[in-house]
Order: C-alpha cells, then structure tokens, then sequence
C-alpha cells in the first residue's frame, strides 16, 4: 500500500527547487570571458563585441569591456576586495599581479548607463614586477 504524500513535504520539495533554482541563477558566478576565474562584478554586463584574446609565447593577452550603473569606486572596491582571493596581488588601484600576469582595470566614463570598465590582462613585464 502507498503512502500519501504529506503537504509538509510538498512544501520541502517546492522549497528545495526555489533554492536550487536560485542558486543557479545567481550572478555572482558570473565570470568575465577569455579569464575564466576573474568573476564579473554583479551589476556589469560584457559588451558582446568588445572582447579580445591572444596567446603569445610569454602569456596570453586578454582585452573585454564590461557597463552598467556602477561607479568607478564600486568597481575599484569590488575587485580590490576579491581578487586577493584569487591570488592576485594589488599593486596600486586598478592593477593587479598575479604569477606572471598583470591585470589592469580602466575606465571610460562616456558610458551608458555608467562607466565602460575595461579589463586588461597581459603577460607581467619589468615595469609590473615589485
């Protein structure tokens, strides 16, 4: 003989796939194409068209563009915040260094709806050592 299922787990199943459902469409696992552990800030969106990626014998070199209606110091915090957790060291506001790779965080203001953020990565030079 069958059970009845009981409204209790009814409510635990629809809450489970809300969660599930959630989680999966959060933004926060988001990450920027062409540097695929460089998360993209919730709040920015890629530009389609913006992106490019090269492989050069010393590293590869990486260059997209990201908007949305964030400031300039959101952004800057932001990856100031989580890039160290990720293994990049900040060698002043908007540059980062990880092994030997440089990434750069720049801005062009004339953005709508913000800033256009643009994202840099290239191989490390001397300049960039500490």
């Amino acid at each position: 003989m069958m059970r009845p299922v009981r409204r209790p787990s009814l409510f635990a199943a629809a809450l489970v796939s809300v969660v599930l459902w959630a989680v999966a469409a959060h933004p926060a696992d988001r990450f920027v194409r062409g540097i695929e552990d460089l998360p993209l800030m919730p709040g920015l969106a890629e530009a389609a068209d913006a992106g490019v990626v090269f492989d050069t014998p010393s590293g590869r070199i990486v260059q997209t563009e990201a908007t949305g209606q964030v400031s300039r110091d959101q952004v800057l915090t932001f990856y100031a915040e989580t890039l160290p957790q990720l293994g990049w060291r900040s060698l002043a506001a908007g540059l980062f260094r990880r092994e030997n790779e440089v990434l750069r965080i720049e801005f062009e203001e004339a953005g709508d709806p913000g800033p256009i953020v643009r994202f840099a990565l290239s191989p490390a030079t001397e300049v960039d050592k500490p």
